[in-house]
């Protein structure tokens, strides 16, 4: 029961290619952004259609598995845990921010020709 406190599935598509950085310390770390999409009739009966936009983080096994297969454009599935930042920006505000931590994911279209 431990592992539904903090769990997030969404489907969607990937916003751009991934980034890969590869830390000193060997980890290695692939963001990517991710976007869902919801439709639904507004009070006038009309369908409309919101996308939201979501940061991603992998890390490790999985960060080289994003780098090996995933492409901007293509759909996955994708499960994580919410992440809370906070961090300072460069003019001294400290800000704050959301990501997902990527624990798997399952992809839904094929990897286009390279």
């Amino acid at each position: 029961m431990n592992t539904l406190r903090n769990k997030v599935s969404l489907i969607g598509r990937l916003g751009a290619q991934p980034e890969v950085t590869t830390f000193d310390s060997g980890r290695t770390l692939a963001r990517f952004t991710l976007a869902t999409k919801e439709n639904y009739k507004d009070k006038d009966g009309q369908w409309q259609e919101s996308t939201q936009w979501h940061t991603i983080n992998a890390w490790g096994k999985i960060a080289e598995r994003v780098q090996k297969v995933l492409n901007k454009g293509q759909e996955i599935i994708l499960e994580g845990k919410l992440v809370h930042q906070t961090y300072e920006s460069s003019n001294g505000e400290k800000r704050y921010g959301t990501v997902i931590e990527a624990s798997e994911f399952l992809l839904l279209t094929q990897k286009k020709d390279q």
